[in-house]
């Protein structure tokens, strides 16, 4: 894997010249992207208006308002035949592209990894809340169906969340036939099924005492049925068959505590799937690579000892 410094310093060198000059960063240059859907996605709702990229702040280098999905296409010199699915975070409000999805997807681009960062619709932004996962199972059979194309083997491609992003990836994972749209055309008859899931600080648990995150409130309300807190809590689709899982988070995290991925992990282990779980003293949240200073930037190794190591179902 390469250095993770030399990332880290150019998307900081970027963002602080942005920042310093109050502007909105810009969308980080991908060589392509990949439309979602033909025509009009499915689900109802939607926002009007253009496309906001988030400007100095917390929600600096996030994008929202999407109207129209799509994955950024990062392609490698050197393929190595995997590939990620990369979901950033945001509470389902809004995507952390310049924190969190980009700066690993270009770290896995330079070890050798066809990633594709995900682009999707929001509830916020006026859509139905199943839309995130109607777009993560379209981009997972996508991916698949042009495997041969970007020189990847069609039974290594993972997926990759943070945050809400992982809770995305991880229902991804675990209901990756979930019927949530109809689609006639050939991609269809792709399997959405990662061959592996990395959870990074992830929402699991929609139940209390876990019922404060904005990702529960924008999935099923402020008010929710038990039935829909069951529905949408990753835990409750653990199965044997599940992708095998890496999940990583810290400690000191006060949005997403460690229960979180705790539940899932003895979740899975219970089933007999492969878990695996890593949790940090110190980071807190929306750590995306981390600092220097931070054992948890250590963490893009551990995902690659474990990916190197994995035997995939």
């Amino acid at each position: 894997m390469i250095s993770r410094r030399t990332i880290l310093r150019g998307t900081a060198g970027l963002a602080g010249a942005s920042a310093a000059a109050g502007l909105a960063p810009a969308l980080a240059h991908a060589e392509e992207e990949i439309l979602l859907w033909p025509g009009r996605a499915p689900g109802n709702g939607g926002p009007t208006g253009p496309e906001k990229l988030g400007g100095p702040g917390s929600g600096y280098g996030a994008v929202s308002n999407i109207a129209t999905p799509r994955m950024r296409v990062y392609r490698p010199n050197a393929p190595n035949g995997k590939a990620v699915l990369v979901c950033g975070g945001g509470g389902y409000f809004r995507i952390q592209l310049w924190k969190e999805s980009t700066p690993i997807a270009k770290l896995l681009q330079l070890g050798g990894y066809t990633v594709f960062e995900l682009i999707y619709r929001l509830p916020n932004d006026g859509w139905d809340a199943a839309v995130p996962f109607m777009d993560a199972q379209r981009a997972m059979k996508i991916i698949r169906s042009r495997a041969k194309e970007f020189s990847i083997r069609a039974d290594r491609i993972g997926i990759m969340g943070f945050s809400a992003g992982g809770h995305l990836a991880g229902y991804t994972a675990l209901r990756p036939d979930a019927a949530l749209y109809e689609g006639a055309d050939a991609i269809e008859i792709q399997s959405a099924r990662p061959d592996f899931s990395v959870l990074l600080f992830p929402v699991v648990s929609l139940h209390k005492p876990y019922d404060t995150t904005r990702t529960r409130r924008e999935i099923i309300g402020k008010d929710p049925s038990v039935a829909a807190q069951e529905k949408w809590s990753l835990d409750t689709h653990a199965t044997k068959d599940a992708p095998p899982t890496i999940i990583i988070s810290a400690a000191d995290d006060s949005i997403t505590p460690p229960g979180h991925g705790i539940a899932l992990f003895q979740a899975l282990n219970g089933k007999g799937a492969a878990a695996e779980l890593h949790i940090f003293e110190e980071g807190g949240h929306g750590w995306g690579l981390g600092t220097d200073n931070q054992i948890l930037s250590h963490w893009p190794k551990i995902f690659e000892n474990w990916i190197e190591k994995r035997k995939f179902n």
